[in-house]
């Protein structure tokens, strides 16, 4: 008889546990799933091994989700499971993951519904079973954070994966072209009972809705009616019938309410009609950086109608050339099988131009033909990390001498030549792309610098600002102080320097009555000591004069 144990993968890390009675198990655990007590009668706990850190949990939690053996779990069965395996079965709950084991350690495993029981039991009372939680709050952290941050990558891989975007814009493309005929159709019935005849003259839905802003009431016509269709039809022939047929049109006449509503209208349409130019511009760029070699090779609506209908780049780059072929001929297949008839040829790839040149003939053999460089183009896509429209173009050109050689027997050139010439270029294109990218990191990095040197420099010119501003408000006095206290500083710093040089001091230059510096020679002299008699004799006379003046003052 042999034994089951139960892996049970937890946030905090794996556990075994082992099933007694498993012939009577099922109906027991369905009874005491939810009671602790009679639970633990049916599975006993064997052996917990918890995770390092959470990033290991999350290692762990991401190949669990891929069917993959982790090393961590490999270890962990090795030292805890019975070493007779034959006489013991484990209970997995994900299948890949138990096939998985299976191969590499030889376990015979089981999926099968007591498995899913006693697994839903142990997450139960998984706090109770294993020492160290006994309060099921510190479990349900453990849940929560794993949960966070394996919910996180994920996100971020969904978010890194921009083909999501393509889906989105060729699926609102669709409801807008749909949406933009229905509005067109109902002002052409509208304005019809106005004016029938326009519609014969200008079929085209946005050059009619043009008209009817130019127009209006087709009675009371403006002077420059002639001159804003010409400008818009650029057919002078056309232009002519519209006026001479709104002169004697047998269409109803419409009062200022029900044009207003019109006008109203078709401003919404023509407004939804830039709107699809927009998003045609944006599907392009898209498909150019997303996937540059599938668009190239089919064209971009067909390529991004091939991603949203594989769900993904990924998905499409899994599927073969086979089934490429008829996406989006579902129905039709399923009816061919089960009416046992002829099968479709071509599904989505039906809308490319290549099939669309290609005879009736051979138009099954070269769907065939371009589904398996689609297919090649969207791995290529997929998987290579600079992309490039390279291998699209080769590629393409494959396609067009495959018509050639179909039309005129023309041999074609090998596929192993045209694949190396494109692994060259392909190259080449990298690394200007690779330098591209360098200059516009140090591009942005020197602009975020000069951003930042800005911003600072502007902080620091307004906190001087601010200081001047305080200074200038304490007045003029309290700046002279300070001249002053920094001029007797430099003074005694001055004096200092020369003490210890040994040298003298030199005297400062002094300025006369009149406001002028002595001369360099006269400062000479008085350095040594031998002062000019020009110079006494000067001083004598102003001393005398002074005095002079003085007595008279006083008399």
């Amino acid at each position: 008889m042999s034994n089951l144990y139960i892996l049970y993968e937890h946030a905090a890390g794996y556990s075994l546990f082992m099933a007694n009675g498993s012939e009577e198990i099922l109906p027991r655990v369905q009874e005491s799933a939810s009671k602790y007590k009679k639970f633990k009668e049916v599975c006993n706990f064997v052996a917990f091994q918890p995770f390092k850190t959470g990033r290991d949990a999350l290692e762990n939690m991401n190949c669990i989700s891929e069917g993959i053996l982790h090393s961590h779990l490999e270890e962990f069965l090795e030292n805890s499971f019975p070493k007779k395996k034959k006489k013991n079965v484990l209970g997995v709950a994900e299948t890949k993951l138990a096939s998985a084991i299976s191969e590499k350690l030889g376990i015979n495993c089981t999926t099968s519904q007591v498995v899913s029981e006693l697994t839903r039991g142990i997450r139960t009372h998984f706090h109770k079973l294993v020492e160290g939680f006994e309060d099921e709050s510190a479990a349900n952290k453990a849940l929560l954070g794993l949960g966070h941050s394996y919910s996180r990558a994920r996100v971020k891989f969904n978010v890194s994966r921009i083909d999501n975007m393509i889906i989105q814009s060729i699926s609102l493309l669709d409801q807008l072209d749909k949406d933009i005929n229905t509005f067109s159709m109902r002002v052409r019935e509208w304005y019809s009972h106005h004016f029938p005849e326009l519609i014969k003259i200008v079929p085209d839905n946005t050059l009619y809705m043009k008209c009817i802003q130019i127009i209006r009431d087709r009675r009371n016509l403006s002077d420059d009616v002639e001159e804003q269709l010409q400008n818009l039809l650029n057919d002078p022939v056309k232009t002519e019938n519209i006026l001479e047929l709104a002169h004697s049109s047998m269409g109803m006449d419409i009062s200022e309410l029900d044009l207003h509503n019109v006008f109203i209208f078709t401003d919404r349409i023509l407004g939804l009609t830039k709107r699809r130019k927009e998003l045609v511009d944006y599907l392009k760029s898209k498909m150019h950086s997303v996937a540059p070699n599938l668009a190239t090779l089919i064209g971009d609506f067909v390529g991004a109608r091939l991603i949203s209908h594989s769900g993904s780049l990924i998905g499409l780059a899994k599927h073969p050339a086979s089934t490429i072929q008829i996406l989006g001929a579902e129905k039709a297949l399923f009816r061919a099988i089960k009416t046992r008839g002829n099968t479709p040829k071509y599904g989505l790839i039906f809308h490319s131009t290549f099939i669309g040149k290609a005879p009736k003939s051979i138009k099954g053999r070269i769907s065939r033909y371009l589904a398996n460089k689609c297919s090649v183009a969207s791995r290529i896509d997929c998987f290579r990390d600079i992309p490039t429209d390279v291998f699209g173009s080769k590629l393409k050109s494959q396609v067009e001498e495959r018509l050639k050689f179909y039309a005129t027997g023309e041999l074609p050139k090998k596929n192993e030549e045209v694949m190396d010439a494109a692994l060259i270029e392909a190259g080449v294109a990298e690394a200007a792309i690779l330098k591209k990218m360098k200059k516009e990191r140090k591009k942005a990095k020197k602009r975020k610098l000069e951003e930042a040197g800005l911003e600072s420099f502007i902080s620091s010119g307004a906190d001087d600002s601010v200081a001047a501003s305080t200074e200038g408000e304490e007045g003029d006095g309290n700046t002279s102080i300070l001249k002053k206290k920094k001029k007797k500083h430099q003074e005694v710093m001055d004096v200092s320097l020369n003490e210890e040089n040994g040298t003298e001091p030199k005297k400062k230059k002094r300025k006369n009555s009149e406001g002028n510096l002595l001369n360099s020679s006269e400062n000479n002299v008085q350095e040594n000591g031998d002062l000019d008699l020009s110079l006494k004799k000067k001083k004598k006379k102003k001393k005398k004069n002074s005095i002079m003046n003085n007595s008279a003052d006083v008399e």
